[in-house]
């Protein structure tokens, strides 16, 4: 019903930035809660940022708290996270999340979440 797909990802150094952009397309029209999602090597895939329908609210994982900022534009089906002083541990697959949602609460687990992009390969060096 919707398709994600990250861009953005890349290699970058420590302290440098980075925007991921997440397109959707197929039934849209800003009634999803937005979220960004990253998965480290060998560990389990863990919430980075939320955003709701209306871009109005957005919630944050206390390691992205003043560093990252996510956001969307409705009009062109797009959500950004932009991530500023970018660490190591930073490093993942970052992946792009739409969740049904009849409110605009923000959900932060990954099973609550209906549709996911391929996602986009972040490394950031030391």
């Amino acid at each position: 019903q919707v398709q994600l797909v990250e861009s953005g990802g890349g290699l970058v150094q420590a302290g440098g930035s980075l925007r991921l952009s997440c397109a959707a397309s197929g039934r849209t029209g800003g009634s999803y809660v937005m979220g960004w999602f990253r998965q480290a090597p060998g560990k389990e895939r863990e919430f980075v940022a939320g955003i709701g329908r209306s871009g109005m609210i957005a919630y944050y994982a206390d390691s992205a708290k003043g560093r990252c900022t996510i956001s969307r534009d409705n009009a062109e089906n797009t959500a950004y996270l932009q991530m500023n002083s970018l660490k190591p541990e930073d490093t993942g697959v970052y992946y792009c999340a739409a969740r049904r949602s009849a409110s605009a609460s923000i959900v932060t687990t990954a099973p609550a979440y209906d549709y996911w992009g391929q996602g986009t390969q972040v490394t950031v060096s030391s």
